[in-house]
């Protein structure tokens, strides 16, 4: 379904200025952006992924990841294809990568009313856009929250946080949550990479915190790229810059998409991007791909208060319902129970 798009301007020349990611397409008529799917048509800007979903399920809450945020509850995953980064070690390339052509969109209408309805029917406490990229479907994911905040669903993003204040600023007053992808702390790196820049996605964390979104973020640690103590070491220090209360996600990488003469991720390395981001002063470190229980663990005194095995969560005795330690009081940062605790 093509619809008009959100967060662009026209220029001079029948050209029209895309905003809602950090490309800022300059985007020439009949043109596409560099995602692939918004087009310039008679100096309009259009959408063809709006109502067309290409994944849908019912996920846990941590499976996005997010450990903080409504623990053990289930969130309905949708998503279109389309992204507006090349990363050759996707895991949903397959997705992710297809472009719009000749309005031959791969997926399956569902509208937005039709999502909220399924997130309702499968006993859903958010809808989450996640898979590919949600700032790619901004219209779809916009007018989805909406209707589901009147229904009393929380909405959360899993994003690689290349988006614009502006997008942000726009999605803020529906938006509960967002896990955002920082991949690397290398400028080059992203270009060469990713065909994206680091600086916007630091943006993006800064002012997805600022707008009182709850935030955590993820690392793929991918062994040559972005594994060595140093670029780990900046990446612990900027979030705990922004705030040590921010779970970091440590991810193993696993061979995929162009990336398959690779290799995962060594678990030693694992263990210690952890132990970087604990002398960096982060309160709350996991690690993902790999087994491990990945516990929820009181600053204060050390108790565990989440247990977590796959993507299974059970709060423990020693966690009061309102987000603190029962054993010291200590306030434990995130959304519990629909209540947020600083």
């Amino acid at each position: 379904m093509r619809k008009k798009a959100m967060l662009w301007e026209k220029l001079e020349g029948n050209k029209v200025h895309c905003f809602l990611c950090a490309h800022h397409c300059r985007i020439n008529e009949n043109g596409f952006g560099f995602c692939g799917v918004r087009q310039n048509i008679k100096g309009e800007l259009y959408t063809y992924t709006y109502g067309k979903a290409i994944a849908s399920h019912a996920d846990p809450i941590e499976k996005k990841p997010l450990y903080h945020f409504l623990p053990g509850t289930y969130a309905y995953s949708i998503a279109t294809i389309g992204c507006n980064f090349r990363c050759p070690f996707c895991q949903n390339w397959s997705i992710s990568q297809v472009k719009a052509r000749n309005e031959d969109i791969e997926g399956y209408e569902m509208k937005p009313e039709e999502i909220v309805a399924e997130a309702l029917r499968n006993n859903c406490r958010s809808v989450s856009y996640t898979y590919t990229e949600p700032t790619i479907f901004f219209e779809y994911a916009y007018d989805t929250a909406k209707i589901a905040k009147e229904h009393g669903l929380y909405n959360t993003f899993v994003t690689n946080g290349f988006m614009t204040a502006e997008a942000i600023e726009k999605i803020r007053p529906y938006l509960d949550a967002a896990n955002v992808d920082l991949k690397f702390f290398n400028d080059d790196t992203y270009k060469k990479i990713c065909g994206g820049r680091l600086q916007p996605v630091l943006d993006s964390i800064t002012n997805i915190k600022k707008a009182g979104i709850w935030l955590e973020v993820t690392t793929l640690v991918v062994p040559g790229q972005n594994d060595s103590d140093e670029e780990l070491r900046k990446i612990a220090a900027f979030l705990g810059a922004a705030g040590k209360e921010i779970p970091w996600h440590i991810s193993r990488f696993h061979p995929d998409y162009k990336y398959l003469d690779s290799y995962p991720t060594p678990i030693e390395t694992m263990e210690r991007a952890r132990e970087i981001g604990k002398e960096e002063g982060l309160k709350y470190v996991y690690l993902g791909n790999v087994y491990t229980r990945g516990e929820t663990i009181c600053p204060g005194c050390g108790n565990v208060l989440i247990e977590r095995t796959g993507f299974g969560a059970s709060m423990s005795e020693r966690f009061l319902k309102g987000g603190k330690c029962r054993k010291c009081g200590t306030s434990i940062e995130g959304v519990w129970e629909g209540r947020r605790m600083q």
